[in-house]
């Protein structure tokens, strides 16, 4: 189980501790701030630690954070020297600690790398240069059971019924109580007996009875329209997630390609082990 940082550095915060006073030497991360036996807890130590707390940690001033974290790494160094010998379970932990660190330094690396201008630029283009304008469709509807119930409904609101007074009272659906305004959707959004009754309304028609999956629907179509590209900037934190995904999982693919692999299947291997107490049973 991790060591929690959060009763120190709340029991450091309560009492108001304050960073020590240091000689004039510039701080090196090999600066010595604490000694446990032979153990050296060096700046280097406190920097790295704080750069892995929470956010709302790490905007605390320097100054609360000091002892309550040196606290810490004392205590952590005090503990762990009383392990003569890591069992071979958390030898385990570490070393997948280990290889998933250096994996995430490296994924940090190629994702910062990966965007420039040009770049987001490109994958603008590739997704959105040769986009045509969509439609677009703005609906009610009035959710009901049977068509019975349907037809007598259509034949309500020719006879000058409101529509949305009516959907609140009649509709099963849960768009019901807002009028059955379902809003703005696009092609794909809804299924497809529903999607083609609408696209075969003008603005302000009511159509028949449409059976979907669902039960039975009488549709409005409010009003449609064109629904041109996103501009650049709409999507700009999209683009930067794309192209940081394919950038890392580029290097991945170059990485696992350029090494030695060898890995047994499932047809090699009882998968049970993964939930055997005993493994690692002496």
């Amino acid at each position: 189980m991790p060591f929690s940082l959060r009763p120190v550095i709340a029991l450091g915060l309560a009492c108001g501790l304050a960073l020590p006073a240091f000689a004039e030497d510039a701080m090196t991360p090999d600066t010595v701030l604490a000694t446990v036996g032979d153990v050296e807890i060096t700046a280097g130590h406190l920097f790295a630690l704080r750069s892995q707390l929470p956010q709302q940690y790490q905007a605390l001033p320097d100054d609360q954070l000091y002892s309550g974290l040196l606290d810490q790494m004392v205590q952590q160094a005090a503990l762990a020297a009383a392990l003569e010998e890591p069992s071979p379970m958390v030898k385990r932990i570490i070393e997948n600690e280990e290889r998933a660190l250096f994996a995430s330094v490296i994924i940090a690396e190629i994702s910062e790398a990966a965007i420039t201008d040009e770049a987001l630029q490109a994958a603008y283009e590739t997704a959105y240069a040769d986009a045509e304008p969509t439609p677009e469709f703005n609906a009610s509807h009035i959710l009901v059971e049977s068509e019975e119930a349907a037809a007598e409904i259509k034949t309500l609101l020719e006879g000058g019924e409101d529509f949305a007074e009516m959907a609140k009272a009649r509709s099963t659906g849960p768009s019901g109580p807002n009028g059955g305004e379902l809003g703005w959707f696009g092609p794909g959004m809804m299924v497809p007996p529903f999607e083609e009754a609408v696209v075969a309304l003008e603005p302000g028609q009511i159509s028949d009875p449409v059976q979907t999956q669902f039960g039975w629907h009488v549709i409005k179509l409010n009003e449609n329209r064109m629904q041109e590209p996103p501009a650049f900037e709409e999507v700009q934190a999209e683009l930067i997630e794309k192209v940081q995904t394919e950038a890392v999982q580029a290097r991945i693919d170059e990485a696992v390609a350029a090494a030695s692999v060898t890995q047994k299947t499932l047809e090699e291997v009882d998968p049970s082990f993964l939930s055997n107490p005993d493994l690692f049973a002496e």
